[in-house]
C-alpha cells in the first residue's frame, strides 16, 4: 500500500526515511523537494540518490485532491473546485491583493455546524479532510500560481476560513498548520496564518498549547440569545465562556489581539444598539472587529445590510476605540466571497431534506 507525502509533517518524514533506513537530512530534502519547489516526480529530486528515488516510487505518490473546476473572477479570486471522492468536492480560494495574497482553506467536505447565514453549512456535514487533502491546497495553489524554486512566493497569507470548522477536525488540521509553518516547508509566520472557529472552546485552548497561529472567532451577535439562533454551537460554548477562551489564548498568541468576524444582516445584528451592546461585550479582550457585508446565496432567508446600516455600526464601535475593518467583499460574482462556499457535499446528515424550504435556518 502506499502513502501520499503530502500527509507528512516534519515527524511522519522523519519516520519515514527512517524506515527505509535512510539519514535524517533525507526528511528534510524531501519536504523542500515537495513544499519548497512543489514537485510530484521523484525523479526531479536530483540531490537525492536514484536508490532511494526508486524506494519511494514503489512505496509512495505525491498527490493532491484533483481540480474539478478552475474560475477566476473579475477581480481576480481565483477558486478552484477540488474533487475529494466518495462525491464529495471543496473549494478553495486565492484572493491576490497589491502586497500579498491570501489562500482561504477549507478543512472539512461540509460543515455539522450549521450557522444559519453561511451556504456550506447549509451543504451538511459528510467527513473530515485528511492532512493531505488540507495542505494539498496550498501546495496545489502554488503550482498553479507558478510557484518555482527560483520564482516569487505567490501566496503569503494562508487563512483556515474555508468549508468547514477547523477545530473540530484538529489533529488533521493541527499537522497542515505546522507544515505552513515549517521553513523547510512553506515557512510562514506564525502572524500570517490565521485560523477561523466559530467557537469550540476546549479546542482553542488545544491550539493555544499545540500550535497558536492567529485566531479569528466568528461571533455574528452580540448577545448569547441571538447567537444562539444564528450559531448554534453558541448553546454548547456561550459567549462567556467562549472570550474567557479567547483571553487565555492571547497568553500564546503570535498577536496581541483576536480577530472578531462580524456579518452584517440586515434587520438581524445591525442595529447601532447591538453595536453598542457588542463594544461592551468585548470590553475585556483587546480586539479587531471585521464587519463581512453578508454575501448572498439562493434561498438564504437574509439580505445584507445597507451600507448606511454599515457605517453606522462601524461608528459606534470606533467611537469606543475599537479597531474596525469592513471587508472588500472578493470573487462574489463566481461565488468565492466569505460564506458563499459550498462546493459539492454528501450529507451524511440529512439537513437539506430536513429543513423547511421557507426558512433561513
Amino acid at each position: 500500500m502506499t502513502v501520499n507525502l503530502l500527509e507528512f509533517e516534519r515527524t511522519g518524514f522523519a519516520q519515514f526515511c527512517a524506515g527505509l533506513g535512510e539519514k535524517p537530512f533525507r526528511a528534510r530534502q524531501l519536504m523542500r523537494w515537495i513544499h519548497q519547489v512543489g514537485v510530484d516526480d521523484f525523479d526531479a529530486m536530483t540531490d537525492i540518490s536514484k536508490t532511494f528515488r526508486e524506494e519511494m516510487k514503489k512505496l509512495a505518490v505525491i498527490c493532491a485532491p484533483e481540480v474539478a473546476r478552475d474560475t477566476t473572477a473579475s477581480d481576480g479570486t481565483r477558486k478552484w473546485l477540488l474533487n475529494v471522492g466518495t462525491g464529495n468536492a471543496i473549494e478553495t480560494v486565492f484572493i491576490p491583493e497589491r502586497n500579498r495574497g491570501t489562500l482561504c482553506v477549507s478543512s472539512q467536505a461540509g460543515c455539522a455546524l450549521a450557522c444559519t447565514f453561511c451556504s456550506t453549512g447549509r451543504q451538511g456535514f459528510n467527513r473530515n479532510l485528511t492532512t493531505a487533502e488540507i495542505i494539498g491546497q496550498l501546495w496545489l495553489a502554488n503550482r498553479k500560481l507558478g510557484r518555482g524554486i527560483e520564482s516569487p512566493r505567490p501566496i503569503t497569507n494562508v487563512v483556515m476560513m474555508g468549508m468547514g470548522e477547523p477545530l473540530a477536525n484538529f489533529t488533521n488540521v493541527v499537522a497542515a498548520l505546522q507544515l505552513m509553518l515549517d521553513d523547510d516547508a512553506y515557512g510562514l509566520s506564525r502572524r500570517r496564518v490565521t485560523l477561523s472557529t466559530s467557537g469550540l472552546v476546549p479546542a482553542i485552548d488545544r491550539l493555544r498549547d499545540a500550535c497558536p497561529v492567529a485566531l479569528a472567532v466568528s461571533l455574528h451577535a452580540p448577545d448569547d440569545k441571538l447567537r444562539d439562533e444564528i450559531v448554534p454551537i453558541n448553546k454548547k460554548y456561550p459567549l462567556k465562556e467562549l472570550l474567557a477562551a479567547c483571553v487565555r489564548y492571547l497568553d500564546r498568541a503570535p498577536r496581541d489581539f483576536i480577530t472578531f468576524e462580524y456579518v452584517m444582516l440586515a434587520g438581524v445584528n445591525d442595529s447601532p444598539e447591538q453595536a453598542r451592546a457588542l463594544a461592551k461585550l468585548l470590553k475585556a479582550v483587546p480586539s479587531k472587529i471585521n464587519l463581512i457585508p453578508f454575501n448572498p446565496f439562493p434561498d438564504s432567508g437574509y439580505e445584507r445590510s445597507s451600507a448606511a446600516a454599515l457605517e453606522n455600526f462601524r461608528d459606534v464601535l470606533m467611537q469606543k476605540d475599537y479597531t474596525v475593518l469592513v471587508r472588500k467583499t472578493r470573487g462574489d460574482d463566481i461565488d468565492a466571497a466569505c460564506g458563499q462556499l459550498a462546493g459539492q457535499v454528501l450529507d451524511k446528515t440529512r439537513r437539506r431534506e430536513r429543513r423547511p424550504t421557507n426558512a433561513a435556518a
